[in-house]
């Protein structure tokens, strides 16, 4: 083992070797903890305002257990926590601040190797940014989906269920007294959404990526084995230290096509695009937009897991979880890619097994024959756009209709419940100003709600279209993250009620069938939005934000 970072810091024969050695001690440690014992960072995003997260502290206990056990000194540390639920604008706005956090956190405290415990939606990717960007050995421990929701007899994802009972709320068919039922039992534990949400997406492609013991994205947050595999964890570390294997020899670009591999096949939530795209920023490596596309082209969609299949996390756990998908994936993957376990994704699921065929298909059975997402182009979207095909009605993936504009999320939930809003079952809603600067910070407010004049004639799907996210949890034919956004003059600003708007799906794209000489007078009266902050972090995100296609992290932030 080469010396460890940390002796920089308590090993100095000054003043301040001494002090730093006794402000320590100071916590109770005897003087043997610095007798070359590695010392292991425990990133925390435990947070009371992040339910995904509230079990952290619980799980930080027991990777000190393996620290301590492999010869090592742990020390726990707080950054920000991204509570999906109730941060407003939106944590996608934060998700950088809490990288920066994580990494400056990491880079300027004399640890040698890092645990980061995460969760909720953006915990994970921000910590595999921030370890990316400081690059000390590092491993990722999830904290786990929630038990599934119970309601007379039924079982209920969190937030794509809740979703569907809402609308019969909406439209008094489910009285207020199940509604409140509902709102008692829908989430039933700490731990993240347990359908394959961003969430659920974003730990598993942790462990695609090779950050992770096999097997540790999906265990329950509540199971015995979550807090096993985090003691494992914590043994682990140390000897990544020893090992000095860091994250930059891991999340290789072959790293990240089996992350998108596995993303497609899993039928991941769209915002992993971002996020990966980002990731790869952080490491200074090339991942394009189109290439997430020729992989969904030729990757089956085969983990039967909601929003896009029908059952839950926990039943994707019992039927072998992530390893059981990547072991059926192992034809399609760079299967020689090293791993956090010191071996490759090959040796790691060798021997896995799938104990459900029914949640978890063959490459020859799959549930569709590409993977969930598809990358569109064309004159409305010409850097790019998203949808989750398979969570979209199968008619609307080929379609033609005259557009519906609201120029704002907040024009849009003024007048969505209006009994004479003028649209049919054919009109396409189109959604502006919610992209990374318009939104502000990308919110998740692309799964426009059905109009309820639609809802009272039994229409449960129109084609949607904004420049906005939407949770992975969320379900129809909805288009994302259309780049550039209409805040910054792409050509979606343009876009007027009656105008006719084609999508198609097979071919990937996403006309506005306007002339050109009609669009171009258009542009020429476009008015930029005022900023919609003048200070502090929220200017700083907004002069410095990259677009959707780009994964919307910061400018200076990207590897040189």
């Amino acid at each position: 083992m080469s010396k460890l970072r940390s002796q920089e810091w308590f090993q100095q024969p000054d003043y301040y070797g001494f002090a730093r050695r006794a402000w320590l001690r100071s916590e109770g440690f005897n003087r043997d903890i610095f007798d070359g014992r590695p010392v292991i960072g425990i990133c925390n995003s435990w947070s009371e305002l992040n339910n995904c997260n509230a079990h952290l502290r619980t799980v930080a206990e027991a990777v000190k257990r393996g620290v301590w056990a492999a010869g090592g000194l742990p020390l726990e540390f707080p950054t920000i926590s991204l509570g999906e639920m109730y941060m407003r604008p939106t944590t996608m706005l934060y998700r950088n601040l809490m990288a920066m956090d994580v990494e400056e956190s990491i880079r300027a405290n004399p640890i040698d190797g890092v645990v980061l415990l995460c969760g909720c939606d953006k915990t994970t990717p921000a910590q595999l940014m921030g370890c990316a960007s400081a690059d000390i050995p590092a491993i990722v421990v999830p904290g786990g989906p929630m038990l599934s929701g119970q309601w007379r007899n039924q079982r209920l994802g969190s937030g794509t269920d809740g979703r569907k009972l809402f609308d019969l709320f909406r439209t008094g068919k489910l009285s207020e007294e199940a509604w409140e039922e509902v709102e008692g039992c829908i989430s039933r534990s700490a731990g993240h959404c347990t359908v394959m949400g961003t969430a659920s997406t974003m730990t598993s492609l942790a462990e695609a990526l090779g950050m992770t013991l096999t097997g540790c994205a999906n265990i329950p947050a509540p199971d015995s084995r979550r807090l096993a595999i985090a003691e494992k964890s914590g043994t682990r570390i140390v000897d990544l230290v020893k090992e000095d294997l860091r994250p930059s020899r891991i999340m290789t670009k072959q790293a990240l096509e089996n992350a998108i591999i596995v993303d497609m096949a899993i039928g991941g939530s769209t915002n992993a695009v971002v996020h990966l795209l980002a990731i790869a920023g952080r490491l200074g490596i090339n991942l394009h937009l189109d290439e997430f596309d020729a992989i969904s082209r030729r990757t089956p969609y085969i983990a039967n897991i909601k929003p896009s299949g029908a059952y839950l996390m926990e039943d994707f756990f019992y039927a072998g979880g992530l390893p059981a998908v990547m072991r059926e994936l192992l034809p399609m993957l760079h299967a020689d890619c090293l791993t956090v376990t010191g071996k490759t994704i090959a040796e790691n699921v060798e021997n896995t097994e799938c104990h459900n065929r029914e949640v978890i298909r063959t490459l020859a059975d799959p549930l569709h024959p590409e993977g969930g997402t598809i990358v569109l182009r064309g004159n409305l979207a010409p850097d790019g756009a998203v949808l989750k095909q398979t969570a979209a009605s199968p008619r609307l993936l080929r379609h033609r209709g005259p557009a519906y504009v609201f120029e704002s999320n907040a024009e849009m939930l003024a007048q969505i419940d209006r009994e004479d809003l003028p649209v049919t079952k054919d009109s396409v809603l189109v959604m502006k100003n919610c992209g990374p600067k318009g939104g502000p910070g990308f919110p998740e407010w692309g799964h426009i709600p059905l109009p309820r004049v639609l809802l009272n004639q039994g229409v449960d799907d129109v084609v949607r279209i904004s420049d906005a996210r939407m949770s992975g949890t969320s379900f129809g034919t909805v288009v994302l993250h259309v780049a550039p956004e209409a805040a910054i003059g792409g050509p979606l600003a343009l876009v007027r009620s009656g105008d006719t708007i084609e999508l198609n799906a097979e071919s990937r794209s996403l006309t506005l069938c306007v002339a050109g000489e009609e669009l171009g007078r258009r542009r020429a009266s476009f008015v930029q939005p005022a900023p919609k902050y003048d200070r502090g972090y929220g200017q700083l995100f907004l002069e410095h934000v990259t677009q959707a296609n780009l994964g919307c992290d910061f400018d200076f932030l990207k590897a040189k």
